[in-house]
């Protein structure tokens, strides 16, 4: 069965212009506003289930950008509205989308393929925990009922370039981002950049670096919130007022 798309209110970080203030935007919000400033003209871009199939919306006005699910479309287009409902055209979370002109469907063989092949420029993931390294956990909790493993997997290996979004902190106010991984791991050292609603990182061989601070937001607050050590550079603390 397909979901239907998000509401209006959901998906309204289409209205939040790169660059401009953030303060008044939920943190779901401010993570999509900001993300969407990762995807560049003419790329192959892979949405994650989950909080990044709401970049869908805000994606279109890219020139030459085409959105994949890796149940086998090429050429997502924003959420439909009521009477662009197809119940049979859905992406990889099950919910249902549109097509933009020039889209091209297939099997999962050949979707695979074009990850495994290289061909994805950008993968944005959702994300459960971060490490300070760069690992990424975000395919199962231990316990818990799951209907499979899904193509993280691969597109952490296989894209050239992986973004992962998510809250700073859990329902709880526990950290994400941490120095090891507590969940199982979809992968080692494979997130390039971090983006959560409160702050940007890098990682390189070190570990993590603030490169930018989102909201109205201290970096010791930051630190706080986070589990892992990392270095800040005069952007964050620019970005910050420091």
């Amino acid at each position: 069965m397909s979901t239907p798309a998000p509401t209006s209110a959901t998906t309204a970080t289409a209205s939040a212009a790169p660059g401009g203030s953030d303060a008044a935007l939920s943190p779901r919000q401010r993570i999509i506003a900001r993300a969407a400033q990762e995807i560049q003209d003419g790329t192959y871009v892979n949405l994650g289930i989950g909080l990044p199939t709401l970049l869908a919306d805000v994606a279109t006005d890219r020139a030459n950008v085409l959105l994949q699910s890796e149940n086998g479309l090429l050429g997502i287009g924003p959420y439909p509205t009521e009477g662009q409902l197809d119940a049979d055209l859905i992406n990889a979370g099950k919910e249902t989308v549109t097509a933009v002109p020039g889209a091209s469907f297939f099997d999962s063989a050949e979707s695979f393929a074009m990850i495994r092949g290289g061909h994805i420029d950008l993968a944005i993931l959702g994300g459960m925990e971060v490490s300070q390294l760069g690992d990424l956990a975000n395919w199962t909790i231990p316990g818990k009922m799951i209907k499979g493993m899904g193509g993280a997997m691969d597109l952490v290996q296989g894209a050239k370039r992986t973004i992962v979004i998510m809250e700073h902190v859990t329902r709880d106010g526990q950290p994400r981002i941490k120095r090891q991984c507590d969940l199982p791991l979809t992968g080692k050292g494979v997130v390039n950049r971090l983006i959560t609603d409160l702050a940007v990182f890098d990682v390189d061989g070190d570990g993590l670096v603030l490169i930018e601070t989102l909201g109205d937001v201290s970096i010791d607050e930051i630190r706080a919130k986070t589990s892992a050590p990392f270095e800040v550079t005069r952007s964050a603390h620019a970005s910050a007022g420091v």
